[in-house]
C-alpha cells in the first residue's frame, strides 16, 4: 500500500499535465456554451482527433467532464476552468503553464544554481504579466477580504499598496474602512488593469494609480499605512532593505508597514507550502525566497523600523509583520 501511494504521489504531474493542456486550449471555455464531440472540439482549434479525445475521456475520468454518447460538457467542477464562470479559475491555470516551463528546469537549477546577471523579481512576457495579474486576484480574492476583516484598519487614512497589481488588497481594505482612501503603485502596463477593476467596483474616486516601479522608483509619500503583499519573497535581502527604505522615506511618521507573505519558522520547514514556494522562487527570480520572522525583523531595522511584530501566522501565505516608523 506504500509504494502505491509512493507512486501515486510521484506521478501526479501527469494529471496536472492533462489539466493545464486542457485549460491552455480553452476545452471548458468552448464547452461551456453548449455539449460538443470530440471532432468538433479539434476542428475549431485546429487539433488533432484522436489526441484531442484521449485528453477529453481523460478529463471524464478525472470528473471534470461528463460524457454522453460523443458528447462531452463541463462537470460543476470543471466550469470553474472557464472563463465565463463568475469564480473562473483560469488566469491561474495559465499562469501554472508559464510555472510547468520552469520548474522542468529544477534539476539543472540544483546542478548550477540560478542566473546571478538577470534582474531582480519574477520575468513575464506581456501575455504572461496578464495571466500572472488576472491569477493573483483569483487566488487573493478571499484572502484579501479575510485579512481586511482581521486586521485593524481603523486607524489608518490613507494606503500605499505597493506592487498592487489588480487592486485585490486596496478594494478589501477600501471596502472594510469607508474613510480611507488609496494609492496604488504598479508597473505601467498592469495600472490599467487596476483602473478597470477599481471602476467596476466604484472606488477608483478614492483610488490614486501611479506608475512606476519599486525597484527603481521613490515611492509616493503622504500614507499612513503602507502594504507589501506578497512582494518580499520574490527579493534578496539586499533587494527588501532597499524596498522597506524606500517604504520607510514614503510613510507618515508614525506611519505602518505592513508585510502579507509566508513567514517561515527557524527550522524552515514550516509551513509546508513555504517549503515548495521556496522553491518557486528559486526558479522564477535571481534571488527570491522564502523568510523567517527574525530575517525580516532584521532587514526592517537596519531600514529604521521599530515595533516590529508577527501579528498572524497561517499555512497559505496569510502571515502577516507589522512594522512602525518612528512618530
Amino acid at each position: 500500500m506504500l509504494n502505491e501511494t509512493i507512486m501515486a504521489e510521484a506521478r501526479s504531474f501527469m494529471k496536472s499535465r492533462v489539466i493545464l493542456t486542457a485549460a491552455e486550449l480553452d476545452f471548458f471555455t468552448f464547452l461551456d456554451k453548449k455539449p460538443a464531440t470530440a471532432k468538433e472540439i479539434a476542428k475549431r482549434g485546429g487539433l488533432n482527433v484522436r489526441a484531442t479525445t484521449r485528453v477529453l475521456d481523460c478529463l471524464v475520468a478525472l470528473g471534470l467532464l461528463e460524457k454522453n454518447s460523443d458528447l462531452y460538457h463541463n462537470t460543476e467542477m470543471g466550469a470553474y476552468f472557464s472563463a465565463h464562470h463568475p469564480e473562473t479559475v483560469l488566469p491561474v491555470i495559465i499562469h501554472f503553464n508559464h510555472l510547468w516551463t520552469s520548474w522542468s528546469e529544477l534539476t539543472d537549477i540544483v546542478k548550477k544554481g540560478t542566473d546571478k546577471e538577470s534582474s531582480a523579481g519574477p520575468k513575464f512576457s506581456d501575455t504572461e504579466l496578464k495571466a500572472f495579474v488576472g491569477a493573483m486576484h483569483v487566488i487573493a480574492q478571499n484572502l484579501s477580504r479575510e485579512i481586511a476583516d482581521v486586521y485593524d484598519l481603523k486607524p489608518y487614512k490613507r494606503l500605499l499598496d505597493v506592487g498592487g497589481a489588480s487592486g485585490t488588497y486596496t478594494i478589501a481594505f477600501l471596502k472594510k474602512n469607508p474613510r480611507m482612501k488609496a494609492i496604488i503603485f504598479e508597473l505601467e502596463d498592469v495600472v490599467p488593469l487596476a483602473r478597470e477593476r477599481l471602476k467596476a467596483e466604484g472606488l477608483l474616486k478614492r483610488t490614486e494609480l501611479i506608475a512606476g516601479d519599486f525597484y527603481q522608483d521613490e515611492l509616493p509619500k503622504g500614507c499612513d499605512l503602507a502594504l507589501l503583499s506578497a512582494i518580499i519573497h520574490q527579493n534578496s535581502e539586499k533587494d527588501n532593505l532597499r524596498l522597506y527604505q524606500r517604504v520607510f522615506r514614503a510613510l507618515e511618521p508614525g506611519g505602518t508597514a505592513l508585510i502579507r507573505d509566508h513567514v517561515m519558522d527557524e527550522s524552515r520547514i514550516h509551513p509546508p507550502a513555504g517549503t515548495l514556494f521556496a522553491i518557486n522562487m528559486l526558479l522564477q527570480t535571481r534571488d527570491g525566497d522564502t523568510y523567517t520572522f527574525q530575517e525580516i525583523k532584521k532587514t526592517l531595522e537596519k531600514a529604521g523600523f521599530v515595533d516590529i511584530q508577527l501579528i498572524r501566522t497561517g499555512e497559505k501565505m496569510d502571515c502577516l509583520v507589522e512594522a512602525r516608523k518612528p512618530s
